[in-house]
């Protein structure tokens, strides 16, 4: 068996790979030499852009981005040096037809990069800030290319697509550096308003974390069928979430011992169930009636007991 023509081939193989061999190995050298150029840009852009702005989250995407291109440009070089017979257009040829192929395969991808860009850009907030976006709400801890994620209150993570908190409705609570906090007293009907107000309005000045400026105010919110019900405004600082529980916490263990103090009734809601039998005889008799009302004397007589008396007299 005759394998001279295989090994011939085998060497001309080995041959072309040794030929190849510089070329490829400088074509990695090129690219590491990219990789690190890349890490130095991305360090570089971050740099420039957190001394011209405050967002740094707007720094670290923008320098991701600029070390990406930048390892790009290493593997379109390093390919062009590895393999001289591709040129540089076929490369951007290839290129184009792919950025169009994973354009439309990653449309949501990409358009979560530019809504996260715009967000670092406008800023309607920050790291750090508590907000509520649809059925989430809690504290910023980054700002991605593809999407945010919140700590929620309860301590979990939620990780929400930029697209949707840069063309939906987000409420920033800590874009301010004062809050405002509401809290409901009902008072009996009879009750003195004015007493009750007067009340409120000393258990929450005397609340550790309300404000002075501006003053907490009681207003009258509603003649209710049970209470008449007073509001409380009062400004907390800072706004955090906590801050807020505390406050309303202090301000309502104090307002309720005091309100019992001056005499103000703190009614709730009760209910009366009222019995009475619907085989009277006197049901339909709206003269005679009972409507559930306990009865004032004799009572009527049942309807089976005039049945039972009448039902002689018709056989007579």
């Amino acid at each position: 068996m005759d394998l001279s023509a295989a090994v011939d081939r085998l060497d001309d193989l080995a041959r072309a790979a040794l030929a190849f061999l510089p070329g490829v190995l400088f074509g990695l050298l090129v690219l590491g030499l990219f990789v690190l150029l890349a890490r130095a840009v991305r360090a570089g852009v971050g740099r420039a852009v957190r001394y011209r702005s405050e967002a740094p989250g707007l720094a670290t995407v923008l320098g991701r981005i600029a070390g990406g291109l930048t390892t790009l440009v290493g593997v379109l070089v390093g390919a062009a040096i590895a393999f001289p017979s591709i040129n540089a257009a076929d490369l951007f040829g290839v290129l184009g037809i792919g950025g169009v192929a994973i354009g439309f395969a990653f449309r949501d991808i990409l358009q979560n990069l530019l809504a996260g860009i715009l967000l670092l850009l406008t800023r309607p907030f920050r790291l750090g800030d508590q907000i509520k976006a649809g059925e989430f709400e809690g504290t910023v801890e980054d700002i991605q290319i593809r999407a945010t994620t919140i700590r929620t209150y309860d301590n979990r993570r939620a990780v929400i697509p930029n697209s949707d908190l840069f063309s939906g409705k987000v409420l920033v609570n800590t874009a301010y550096d004062k809050r405002r906090v509401t809290l409901d007293f009902g008072i009996g009907n009879g009750d003195d308003i004015a007493l009750a107000k007067r009340v409120i309005l000393d258990a929450a000045r005397g609340a550790e974390g309300v404000l002075a400026d501006p003053a907490p105010v009681v207003r009258v919110a509603e003649l209710g069928d049970v209470a008449v019900r007073l509001r409380l405004f009062l400004w907390v600082d800072p706004p955090q979430r906590v801050e807020v529980l505390d406050v309303a916490d202090r301000v309502l263990e104090a307002a309720k011992p005091a309100l019992a103090g001056a005499g103000v009734d703190l009614p709730f809601p009760t209910q009366v169930v009222l019995f009475h039998d619907q085989t009277e005889a006197t049901d339909g008799d709206r003269a005679r009636q009972r409507e559930g009302w306990p009865s004032r004397g004799r009572d009527p007589e049942p309807a089976w007991q005039a049945r039972r008396r009448a039902a002689p007299e018709r056989g007579g």
